[in-house]
């Protein structure tokens, strides 16, 4: 069954008031709790926003890009369904939940991932 990362730009939640977050907050763990009923969740959080760092192939280490300066993944669910129109669903679902736009991409299948 196909796999689909959903998710959203770092600051894609700014506009939300520190009043309003934590209700934000639970109706997105709601949401997760219901993908975890339906069987459809397979793993997801928020990414601290910070600078990344970037490793190399040769080992080399390097500062990685400042949010403030390129789109980051400010946060992430992978799911599991049958169909990218059922990711779709679920990613509204997220959409409405965490008042921000949601990307979709279909992971591609690695057998070893299992």
């Amino acid at each position: 069954m196909p796999r689909y990362l959903i998710s959203f730009d770092d600051g894609s939640m700014d506009h939300i008031s520190e009043k309003d977050l934590p209700a934000v907050g639970e109706e997105a763990r709601r949401v997760v709790r219901e993908a975890k009923a339906a069987g459809v969740w397979i793993f997801g959080g928020g990414i601290q926003r910070q600078q990344s760092t970037l490793v190399a192939p040769d080992g080399s280490i390097a500062a990685g890009p400042v949010p403030e300066t390129k789109p980051v993944i400010g946060g992430f669910s992978i799911i599991e369904v049958p169909s990218r129109e059922d990711a779709l669903i679920w990613a509204a679902r997220f959409a409405r939940s965490c008042r921000c736009t949601q990307e979709v991409r279909e992971i591609m299948f690695d057998p070893e991932s299992r």
